[in-house]
């Protein structure tokens, strides 16, 4: 992960990893990624880019956002 992209806390709100958290880096454009792949046990979580987004008081980024499941994919 890119540190001078920055990094921001994605918030996964339902499915198999439902209230778990991850840091992952932002897009080289700056935006957060509008999906997530989630290695795990030969499978992969498959995850959305939700509506919610949290910002800290200083940043034009958001510092949070959050993930709706989708599906899972078995490698």
């Amino acid at each position: 992960m890119g540190t001078a992209l920055g990094t921001y806390t994605a918030k996964l709100s339902d499915g198999p990893l439902e209230g778990r958290t991850i840091s992952t880096a932002f897009l080289e454009s700056g935006d957060p990624r509008p999906r997530l792949e989630i290695p795990g046990a030969g499978k992969r979580y498959i995850y959305s880019r939700g509506a919610g987004l949290e910002y800290e008081d200083s940043g034009d980024r958001p510092s949070a956002v959050e993930y709706r499941f989708i599906e899972t994919s078995v490698d």
